[in-house]
């Protein structure tokens, strides 16, 4: 398992994202798989950015463990601002027109699709979020 910690800010979206693809090249991961990571990445870090330490900035730490059998990544962002849970909240009726739509909920429920597996828990004063994807 290999680990980053960085200020969650949404300027380091990048350095993460760069962060989680090098673990992911050197697995031979498929592209395709890289941009699914890259889209739920930028969704969840920015979240962290966004809201846990509002109006401040803390730290957050993300760390990618690597299976072999079956091939498969493991992402998991660590912070301890204000508990959240993501997953908690009711996925976004898709079926209504966007006007008809309340605001907010989409990102997640993206990740959600197009992750093999999403868990959320709050345990010892940190919000830890893990996703999954075989490759």
């Amino acid at each position: 398992m290999k680990e980053l910690t960085v200020p969650a800010t949404i300027e380091n979206i990048e350095t993460v994202t760069d962060f989680v693809n090098g673990q992911l090249e050197e697995a031979d991961c498929p592209m395709k798989t890289q941009m699914q990571f890259d889209v739920a990445i930028d969704e969840l870090f920015s979240n962290i950015a966004h809201y846990a330490y509002a109006p401040e900035t803390g730290l957050a730490t993300v760390r990618v463990s690597l299976e072999k059998d079956p091939p498969a990544a493991v992402v998991t962002f660590v912070d301890s601002g204000r508990p959240y849970d993501p997953l908690a909240k009711k996925d976004p009726d898709v079926s209504l027109a966007v006007h008809d739509r309340p605001t907010g909920g989409l990102g997640i429920f993206l990740v959600k699709k197009i992750m093999d597996n999403v868990s959320y828990e709050y345990k010892e004063g940190h919000n830890i979020l893990r996703i999954y994807k075989k490759y």
